[in-house]
């Protein structure tokens, strides 16, 4: 096969991202020439219009386009990161447990993303997260019991595949039992084979078995199944484990080869020629190099790596099928569907309702709720991981002020603690809310300190419920828009 052709079938295989709220000029161009997919982050919204049309002008170029975006809605969303995200994430899924809810909610979110343009969500996380000290991936998962994440894995997967959008479940073979994140160092799994067959493996059993069209890698060293090559890399991970062993026939995604877990040790280029090797069919790319000139030099190495005989070429065609095969499914799911309106800024009744059930209270909430009074609101805030972003708005206390008019609040990160951070509260109730209380231990000292002085307080939980502070506390199971907004209707008394 010439250059040119090869050219082709690796421009096939990319998933690049973009800047900018309308497709440039090589994006369209590419797509011309062979390109497969994009990728869309926060950056490439500004509101449901907009990115209706930005989709539509990527469909003009090549009407198959895979459009992939990273929507898990919860905590990490990108079609509501101006607002956050008005469903509830997984976790507070997970703790109402109610696969039809669930099933309910990925639908609604499908139908929005349907209406909006894309086609491949990279979504469900399918991660169980028995780790509690886990920073990336936390409230991301359905929680911490495998049969509990598999059922609703398999729930999200059919409720989102119903509404058109392929769904693609992640990061193979498991993110959940680790301290380290993979946008920033390897992450190390040293679960047994046995362990990983009990825990980790089974909601992507469970996907599979449901039908998912896409299953995303994750930058994992799991020694159990490859001591030296990490999962995406791995050929005994993506073909032996994967693909005959569970017996998945879709698409197999990487997570984006940028991430230090991979480009640190193999390169940039070097990652993405090595896990196509593997057995991946679709290399994700963008969030940090998201120009034409990241493309060109990840589609040049795949040429030049068939060329020299690194990458068979009958590899990278099977690759390319598999995407093509993909796009013909996401054709055919639009195919006669009746048009949506695009998405309200008001968001999702069906999230707000869900978000209202996933809510737990504890301690001796009797003559502490509803609040009697407008509150003094402390929101401590912790470091964010790259998963969720800078852009996406969190808290209490814009929704609670618009109920008990007169509520202050206050933001406070480790490097700005006052002394006493209720100072200013006087005689109002005092509401602190933290985001994964049991991680960090200068958040622990300055509630334990305002709780020995004010016992009254309540505390609202907006992380992993993993430590019970104060004698009344809220854990709302995520920071969501819909999370909070349940959580200030219950402290308003109208919950």
């Amino acid at each position: 096969m010439n250059e040119r052709n090869l050219a082709g079938l690796a421009a096939a295989v990319l998933q690049p991202g973009f800047v900018g709220t309308t497709p440039p000029d090589w994006v369209c161009r590419w797509l011309g020439d062979g390109l497969g997919a994009v990728v869309l982050f926060a950056r490439n919204v500004a509101d449901p219009g907009q990115l209706a049309a930005l989709t539509a002008t990527l469909r003009a170029e090549r009407p198959d386009v895979l459009v992939a975006i990273d929507e898990e809605a919860g905590d990490v969303t990108r079609i509501e990161s101006v607002a956050g995200s008005s469903r509830p994430g997984n976790l507070a899924l997970g703790a109402v447990d109610d696969p039809a809810l669930t099933e309910e909610v990925a639908r609604d979110l499908g139908a929005d993303l349907a209406a909006l343009g894309v086609t491949l969500n990279y979504a469900p996380d399918a991660d169980v997260n028995d780790n509690p000290a886990n920073p990336v991936i936390g409230v991301r998962a359905f929680g911490a019991e495998p049969d509990l994440v598999a059922r609703h894995t398999a729930a999200w997967v059919r409720g989102l595949q119903s509404a058109g959008v392929a769904a693609c479940a992640k990061h193979f073979p498991g993110h959940g039992d680790t301290r380290v994140d993979s946008h920033h160092d390897l992450p190390r799994i040293g679960a047994s084979r046995a362990r990983l067959d009990a825990v980790e493996l089974v909601p992507f059993r469970a996907a599979v078995a449901a039908g998912v069209q896409a299953v995303m890698t994750g930058h994992l060293l799991v020694p159990a199944l490859d001591a030296e090559l990490p999962a995406t890399l791995s050929p005994r991970v993506l073909g032996d484990l994967l693909r005959d062993e569970l017996g998945f026939s879709g698409v197999v995604v990487t997570d984006a080869v940028e991430m230090r877990a991979v480009a640190d040790r193999y390169g940039f280029a070097g990652a993405a020629v090595r896990a196509l090797a593997a057995g991946a069919d679709a290399v994700c790319v963008g969030g940090e190099h998201a120009d034409e000139a990241a493309a060109r030099h990840l589609r040049d190495a795949i040429v030049a790596a068939v060329v020299s005989g690194e990458l068979p070429e009958e590899r990278l065609a099977e690759a390319a099928k598999r995407v093509g095969q993909l796009a013909a499914w996401t054709v055919a799911a639009r195919a006669g569907r009746p048009a949506r309106s695009l998405p309200d800024a008001d968001g999702s009744p069906i999230g707000l309702a869900a978000a209202r059930r996933a809510l737990r209270v504890s301690g001796a909430p009797a003559g502490r709720l509803p609040l009697a009074a407008p509150a003094h609101v402390v929101e401590f805030v912790p470091p964010r991981n790259i998963a969720i972003g800078p852009e996406t708005p969190w808290g209490i206390a814009e929704p609670l002020a618009a109920l008990l008019p007169g509520t202050t609040t206050v933001r406070l990160a480790e490097t700005d603690l006052p002394a006493d951070p209720v100072a200013d509260a006087g005689d109002r109730p005092v509401v602190l809310v933290v985001r994964d209380l049991h991680r960090h231990d200068w958040m622990r000292t300055a509630v334990d300190r305002v709780l020995t002085d004010r016992p009254d307080a309540v505390v609202v939980e907006l992380g992993v419920p993993a430590l019970t502070a104060g004698r009344v506390h809220v854990a709302t199971h995520g920071a969501t828009r819909a999370g909070a907004r349940a959580a200030a209707e219950l402290l308003a008394g109208l919950g």
